[in-house]
């Protein structure tokens, strides 16, 4: 340790407070002493002068009795005045001593009741005062405290050199003035993190007599603050690793302006606002939750983009953008559209692949009875006895079976050609009847009579009549051929208004289904050469068309199989389907 130095700085630890002694307050007790004196001598020389004097000696014992009760009587106002004289500057003393404690008693309570740490060093380092909250803090006396040096005992062990550095700092004035964390440890071991600030301590005289620190402890709040920024650095690791394009911006009166934007944004667009304003879309000031498909023509890329407001951290409010990159989405979307309709296309040559033999049973009946009444007619003009009347239905029968086959053909073409998907506002009744047409050589086939229940007035609906048509009829081939096994020789086709929706049943008496949840899945079938896709196809058709497909088993025996599909809106005549859109 040093050697100790007496301080100069005066503390109510070491050196009591003194009042201000008053220059001038001796002259009262001497001026009353000097009048005194002077009246007493004053007196001995009026006696003096008697006794010596002629004209004394003539003068009656009266008038001597007069003049020294004069000066007795001035002699007690000399004193009197001394009196009030002496009483105010005592009361002037109490007032002044009272006032003193006072002020010394309420810097006392205050100190007793800071929770900030108070220390006061000399310009030598030692320790002059300390409040009791630094008392508290560091867990030591102040009598432990009061007039030590460097090394201090709050100091951590080992760590004397980096403190002591810190001390050289402070007395050369060198601390910032937003302070310094010191760590420190307290009497029982435990160490805590501070704060202190560090100012100069001047005299009346302007004169630096030493430093004045005050501490804080701000474990808590650091353990506080690095925990939320670890947070924020988690948060922004996150944020910034994510593949999402996020930013937010919000309007000002010079235009957008952008606060945040992560990684993939900036990597996409920089650090503009053109990117944000791109994928607004036209759609500044309408937001809902749900995402809508921009493309970006700046980057050629497609996003999923999502708004919210959100309030800022001053207040504003500011707009959340969210943008997916679904370009490599669309594309294999694109590709497994293109898949499906080969799959569609395949299923539909599968269809006319297996009704094959009845279709060419029943292409055979009209062309045998087109090649009769050919044959008949060659025969009547080669005899010469070609009669009009027998010659001419003859022929009007033979072009009839022809226009029978030529729509049989026809049909058949439209039902297996490839073609791109387009919804249009058709009659569903239409659809059904030809679906029912094909399907009613197969059933002629099995000896099944197709029923159909269609109410009247039935609205029209938004679909391609090509793919409902192959779904209906998949349906109908999968009931006749769950009839084959039942003595009922009826299928029905029913079709029911719900809502906004229209419901189309085919109804078998077949053997049922053991597991109908199991249906629908790919590859799974209840045929023994069948592949399992047909059902599957059929579904994804219908929930393309925003309905639903599904099976349940008919309480009367044999299944069910129902769909819905979308009423038509009465302008949506003509006009393109948004998924069409999308597709182009």
């Amino acid at each position: 340790m040093a050697q100790e130095q007496k301080t100069i700085i005066a503390t109510p630890f070491n050196d009591p407070p003194r009042l201000k002694p008053r220059r001038w307050y001796w002259i009262t007790p001497v001026l009353v002493l000097g009048l005194y004196a002077c009246v007493m001598a004053a007196f001995f020389w009026l006696q003096r002068l008697h006794e010596g004097s002629v004209m004394f000696v003539t003068i009656d014992q009266e008038a001597r009795q007069n003049r020294l009760l004069l000066v007795v009587v001035a002699l007690s106002v000399v004193i009197v005045i001394a009196l009030l004289m002496l009483w105010r500057y005592t009361r002037y003393r109490s007032q002044a001593e009272a006032a003193l404690i006072a002020e010394t008693g309420f810097r006392r309570a205050m100190e007793d009741s800071m929770s900030t740490g108070m220390r006061v060093l000399d310009m030598q380092g030692r320790i002059a005062y300390v409040n009791p909250a630094f008392c508290r803090m560091v867990g030591w006396n102040e009598s432990d405290l009061i007039g030590r040096l460097p090394p201090y005992p709050y100091w951590v062990p080992g760590k004397h050199e980096l403190h002591q550095q810190t001390l050289n700092n402070m007395l050369t004035g060198r601390t910032p003035s937003s302070g310094i964390e010191v760590e420190t440890q307290r009497r029982d071991g435990s160490r805590f993190t501070a704060r202190m600030y560090v100012s100069p301590l001047r005299d009346p005289k302007n004169i630096q007599i030493g430093w004045m620190t005050s501490m804080t402890d701000i474990t808590e709040p650091k353990r506080i603050r690095e925990a939320l920024t670890a947070a924020h650095e988690r948060f922004m690791t996150v944020l910034e690793g994510l593949d999402d394009a996020i930013s937010v911006s919000a309007d000002t009166t010079d235009g957008m302006e952008l606060l945040f934007a992560n990684r993939t944004y900036r990597r996409l667009f920089g650090s503009q606002t053109s990117g944000h304003e791109e994928l607004l879309a036209g759609r500044r000031g309408r937001y809902t939750d749900e995402s809508v498909e921009v493309y970006s023509a700046s980057v050629q890329r497609w996003f999923e983009v999502q708004h919210r407001m959100l309030a800022w951290t001053d207040g504003r409010r500011v707009r959340l953008q969210v943008s997916r990159d679904i370009t490599e989405r669309r594309r294999h979307e694109e590709e497994s559209r293109i898949q499906q309709e080969k799959i569609q296309i395949t299923s539909r040559l599968t269809t006319m692949g297996e009704m094959a033999s009845s279709l060419a049973h029943e292409l055979n009946q009209p062309l045998t009875a087109i090649s009769n009444y050919s044959m008949g007619a060659v025969a009547m003009i080669k005899s010469g006895n070609a009669d009009m009347t027998k010659l001419l239905p003859a022929l009007e029968k033979a072009a009839a079976q022809a226009e029978r086959a030529g729509k049989i053909i026809s049909r058949i073409r439209d039902f297996v050609k490839r073609s791109e998907p387009h919804r249009q506002c058709v009659q569903i009744q239409e659809v059904v009847d030809n679906a029912i047409s094909l399907a009613e050589i197969h059933a002629r086939k099995r000896h099944v009579r197709i029923e159909c229940q269609i109410p009247t007035a039935v609205p029209d609906v938004l679909a391609d009549p090509i793919l409902i048509e192959q779904v209906l009829l998949n349906l109908i081939k999968n009931g006749l051929e769950a009839t084959d096994e039942s003595s009922l020789e009826t299928l029905i086709v029913k079709l029911i208004i719900a809502d906004e929706h229209i419901r189309i049943s085919v109804i078998d008496r077949g053997h049922g289904l053991a597991d109908p949840d199991r249906l629908f899945e790919p590859f799974f079938s209840t045929k023994s050469e069948g592949l399992g896709m047909g059902l599957n196809i059929c579904r994804t058709i219908i929930e393309s068309h925003h309905g639903r497909l599904w099976a349940e088993n008919n309480p009367q025996g044999g299944t069910i199989f129902c769909f819905t599909l979308p009423c038509a809106e009465p302008d949506s005549e003509n006009q393109p389907h948004p998924s069409e859109e999308l597709s182009a």
